[in-house]
This record gives structure tokens, sequence and C-alpha cells, in this order.
């Protein structure tokens, strides 16, 4: 079909409140908004101002008032035990309404903070239901993170009750939750009430009742059958607290409110996903990322869809086939990963054979971000999948995607490399560092006009003056998204590179992101990095890392001179490329995203911290010995343990 998403950008255009008002009439309200948008209130104005309403009202009674009570609001899906359980809408909202009456039990109120620490199985989910039905307010944090992160977190949110789990489930290892919380709330200057803890079979905690801990199951239980009804809350209420990758002693809590939350998720459903209530959709992440409590919990039950929630990984849960074993299992119409977990398929399956044991003729297509997605990769599933592979780009800041190409309106004409345009409630620059515009194909400063749309955060958690100086104050009448890129001659952006990421070779801005896209053409290489380095006559140089297909026997020194020699072709001699190194695997976070500031500092000898958010410390080790062996990070790096 032919795309109406000129049609649908232009009518924003011109009517951005009447738009959002249009779009508002897909949420119930217990009392319509007042304004449909107030540039009097908050940091940069309020959507929804004297609204009322209850998101897990609408995520789960509405439909179940509907009468749709027996379709299926959850699949879990664990292929680190082997066990699928299924919860319709009706049976969530009796678990829900269960959890929630032991938050009123334990004293949680309206506006309190609960913080949850768990792994990806349902109960946390219905957590997270559990508090918006009370207006408690949530806070997320990523199961295994460590104590002195979650502690962190702890003082910021000033969290009366923490929900957690005895332990996760990791290929080849049980990792021990509660030792982790232990020291965390010894840490925390400010002490949770109570403890819930979920007891799993793999791995049971020893539960103190002096220090409030209570059996997640067994409290439960006593409130199942409980009838809680949803309190009013207004648009503009705070919904949750997410904080994110990174954060150190100074945390950085995003702050998303109830009303416009929901009316930009679901609009997205529909336009830009394409997906029609009683399907299902599968987001492989994690709850404790945005991608998981926008696209695992809110969106899917916003519009009535299924929701896969998955335990397990792209690979090693058993192989490379997991992802479509559940596509084919579940009927998945719409499959949202990142880049990353499709680059670790390919470098395990790079001939797609696993993809032919599965029946997978249900799916329509594949959505990919949380890392910017290579040309290769998207050409790769394209050709193994046969179905539109969408590269889309948002941040945990706005909550869903900035720009995207649109299913539910009709695809755009796909250029690899391009997320392509922007949706609506986002006005797109590109700019200099003098805060000028810049002409179009020419690098610069990526950045939205104010005011934000609807379902972006509000500000930062306590800290309004902080979200100002890191966001606002750079570019007057602006967000600045710190992403570097071009917009071409038909409006498509082009993503290039974190801003801290453009290296300035000899007073050239070079982008990291147009070097990785010529390093992962070669046909040997699964995935890679570039860094800038310190350079005594350049400034600054770029650095590259590869990691090769897992069948590939020649050798590595021939393969890095090539890639050079691609570089240099594709790019030029100013590109000034010259070292590329061979690894076994590049350090990420758990949600996939390459650590290259990290990466950086080792090479040049300056402090870092252990990121909190890696997933595998081990290979910051081989980093920095072949950084050595390159005539880099002379003294290792100097670990800063402090932020």
């Amino acid at each position: 079909m032919q795309s109406r998403y000129f049609e649908v950008y232009g009518g924003w255009q011109q009517d951005p409140e009447g738009f959002w008002g249009k779009a508002a009439e897909a949420i119930d309200w217990f009392k319509q908004p007042e304004k449909i948008f107030d540039p009097e209130q908050g940091v940069y104005g309020r959507w929804f101002v004297g609204g009322e309403t209850n998101t897990c009202y609408n995520c789960l009674d509405r439909h179940v008032a509907a009468g749709r009570g027996n379709q299926r609001a959850f699949i879990h899906d664990s292929a680190m035990t082997g066990e699928t359980r299924t919860f319709t809408y009706a049976e969530t909202l009796i678990e829900v309404q269960a959890i929630a009456a032991t938050l009123l039990d334990l004293g949680i109120q309206k506006g309190d903070r609960v913080v949850i620490y768990m792994p990806m199985v349902p109960e946390a989910v219905f957590s997270m239901l559990a508090c918006a039905r009370i207006g408690a307010v949530h806070s997320v944090v990523f199961g295994g993170f460590s104590a002195q992160e979650l502690a962190a977190r702890l003082n910021d949110s000033e969290a009366k009750l923490v929900i957690s789990a005895s332990c996760g489930l990791e290929p080849g290892r049980v990792v021990a939750y509660k030792p982790l919380l232990d020291q965390a709330v010894e840490m925390a200057r400010l002490k949770p009430k109570n403890c819930l803890v979920l007891q799993r079979p793999q791995l049971r905690a020893e539960l103190s009742a002096e220090r409030g801990e209570l059996d997640f199951a067994q409290t439960v239980s006593k409130a199942r059958g409980r009838q809680v009804d949803c309190v009013p809350v207004k648009a503009t209420d705070p919904l949750y607290i997410l904080y994110t990758s990174g954060t150190t002693g100074q945390p950085k809590g995003v702050v998303r409110d109830n009303g416009g939350h929901m009316v930009a998720l679901q609009w997205s459903m529909f336009n830009i996903f394409g997906m029609k209530p009683g399907e299902v959709f599968w987001t492989a992440s994690d709850i404790g990322w945005v991608v998981g409590h926008s696209y695992i919990v809110y969106a899917p039950l916003l519009t009535g869809n299924t929701s896969v929630i998955f335990e397990g990984k792209p690979v090693g849960t058993p192989d490379a086939g997991t992802f479509w074993r559940v596509v084919r299992d579940h009927d998945v119409k719409v499959l949202f990963t990142a880049p990353t977990a499709f680059r670790a398929i390919r470098r395990d399956d790079p001939d797609g054979e696993l993809i032919q044991h599965y029946d997978l003729s249900g799916m329509r297509a594949l959505f990919l971000a949380g890392e910017r997605a290579d040309s290769e990769t998207l050409r790769w599933a394209e050709e193994k999948l046969r179905v539109p592979v969408i590269d889309h780009w948002w941040q945990t800041e706005t909550g869903w995607p900035i720009v995207a190409n649109t299913v539910g309106l009709g695809l755009m004409p796909v250029k690899h490399g391009s997320p392509t345009q922007p949706m609506p409630g986002y006005a797109l620059d590109v700019l200099d560092d003098e805060g000028k515009p810049v002409p179009r194909g020419m690098l610069g400063n990526i950045v939205i006009k104010l005011p934000l749309p609807p379902g972006c955060l509000v500000s930062f958690w306590n800290a309004d003056d902080r979200f100002r100086d890191a966001c606002l104050k750079e570019f007057p009448g602006y967000y600045k998204t710190a992403d570097a890129g071009v917009i071409d001659e038909e409006g498509y952006l082009f993503v290039m590179a974190r801003t801290d990421d453009i290296i300035n070779c000899a007073g050239h801005r070079l982008s990291t992101g147009s070097m990785e896209e010529v390093c992962a053409k070669h046909p040997d290489v699964a995935e890679c990095a570039v860094i800038g380095v310190h350079d005594a006559t350049k400034g600054q140089i770029p650095c590259g890392f590869l990691v090769l297909k897992n069948h590939v026997s020649r050798e590595t020194a021939d393969i890095a001179k090539e890639v050079t020699n691609m570089v240099r072709s594709e790019i030029g001699p100013v590109a000034a490329f010259k070292t590329v190194m061979v690894v076994h695997k590049l350090p990420k976070t758990r949600s996939g995203k390459i650590l290259r500031g990290t990466m950086q500092k080792i090479a040049d000898n300056m402090p870092w911290k252990m990121p909190a958010t890696i997933e595998d410390p081990t290979v910051l080790d081989e980093i920095t010995t072949i950084l050595k062996e390159n005539g880099y990070a002379k003294d290792g790096g100097s670990l800063k343990q402090s932020a």
C-alpha cells in the first residue's frame, strides 16, 4: 500500500494539539483533559493537563470489561528452564490485584516509590502494573546490577519497598540476587521498609523477618482474590522512574508520566508497528531497559495484544535458532530486538541454516533499535527472513521511536543505514557546535525542537535543573539528543554516532559510524567497533576492532589489512585508518550497546570505571592486552573506583 506517512506527519505539523487530542481518544479517561498542552507547566510544558486516568485500568480492566478477558495477555517463554506459561487478561488482572493488595497492606500509597529488581519473570511485569494500579511509582533496576548501583537508585528514589527474586538465570550459571540486594540495602542511606523476594527453585534465599523480608509467593497468595480499584491519577503524575545506563553517584532518573505515555504508545502500536488487537508482539529485550517498559509491558497491553516475556539469549539457549523457535511456537507477528542480537545470530549461523528449521510464515516484520544497525546486518536479515527489516531510532529519554519506517501507515522506501523519517511530534534539525543549522548531508548535532511530544521524559527525578543543563541548555529551544548524524535531501536521517564518538582528526570531524559501516561489509566480519585514540600529530586517529564470524580460518593480519584498505578506499586517506585489531568479543552492556567510551579511555590511559551495565567484564582484559600489543594503553589504563 502507498504510505500515508507524509499526510499524517503533515497533519501533525499543521495542528499539533489537534493531532494529539485525537490520539488521546483511544485512552479511557476518568476525567477529560482540560488542556491538550500547557506550555507554562513543567520544564518545557506538559501534556493533557487536568486529565485523570490510570495506566493499569487502560492496560487490563477495560479489555476484561469489553469481554476479552480470555485473550492471552502474556506468554512467558523461558529458554533457561524450558517452561512456558500463559496468562489471559483476566488471569493477569487477578495477579495484579493480589500484588496491589499486598502493596497496600505494606503501607505503599499513591506517589510512593517501589524498586523492582527482578529477572524476566511474569511476577516482575505484574508488579509494575500493580504499582500503576495504586498510583505508586515504580523504578525497575536490571536484575543483577551491582550493589553500589542499586544502592544509588534506592537513595535517589527514596523507595519504601523492593520487589526482588532469589536469583536470575544466565546460560551456564545462576546469578544470586539476594546477596547483591543485601549489600545494597546495607549501603543505602535510605533503607526500604520491606523487601518482597520471589523464591526461584534454582536457588532459594534466606529471608530475615527482622529486616522486613517477605516471601513473595506466600505473601501475595494471601491477597489473591481481593479486588483493588484503580486509583485515579493525574495525566501529569509520574508512572515510573528509569535510571539510565551507567548511573553512578549522581543518578539520572528519567521520569515518565501517565497520560502522555499512554497516548504515544497506543498511537505507535498500529501506526508504526502495524499491530492489531489479539496479535502476538515480541520484544526480545529486558524490562530493565526502556524498550522493555514500553514494548514488553505497556504498549502491547494498551492495544490489546499478546506480549511475549522471554528469558534467554539469542545464542546459547541452546543455539542461534532460539528466536525462530519462539516466533514459530507463539505465532509472533512482529519481532523487535537489538541489532547486536542479530549480529550474534549471524556470527554463529552465517548462512541462516537454522532459520530453515522453523515455519516463520506468520511473521510480518522485524524491528531493530538500541544500537546502530549496520547495513550488512540489515541485508542479511532481509535476505534470510524475507520480511521488512526496519531500523528505528529512539532513546531512554523519549520512550518511543523518534524516527522510524511506518508499517501501519504503509512503508516508505528503505535506505540502509537510515531509520527513515521522524514520527509526528518530532521536528528534527542538525546543528553545528555553535547552534546553527548545517546544510543537508553534512554531519552535525541531532536535536529535537521543543516541546517534546507526549511520551517523552518530563524531567529527571527531583532534578529539573540537571535536566535543563544536560538536555536543553546547549541548544536553546531544542532537546539535545547527544547523537550526531546527517539529514539527506529527502529528509532521511542517518544517525552516525554519539557526539562523544566523533573523531577530530587533523581538524576533520569523522564519524565512527561511517567507518564501522565499511568494516562491516567485509565478508569475514561479524561485528566491529571504531574508536578515536590520541595522536600527538593529528589529535585523534581511528582505531578499529573486529570480531570475525565463527567459520573464518584465514590469517587475521590479512583480514585486518583488507579492512584497512576498504576504509581508506571508501572514506579516503583523511580517515587516517591504519590500526585494526581482531578480538574475540567486544565489551557491551547487557542491552547490547558497545562500550566505546570505556575502550577509548583504556587506550588513552585515562581513568575509567568498570561500567555497571557491562555484560562480561573479562572482555576488557582482552581489549587492554591487545591495545598494549599495538602501542596503546601503556599503563593498561587506570581503574577509577569513584564516579
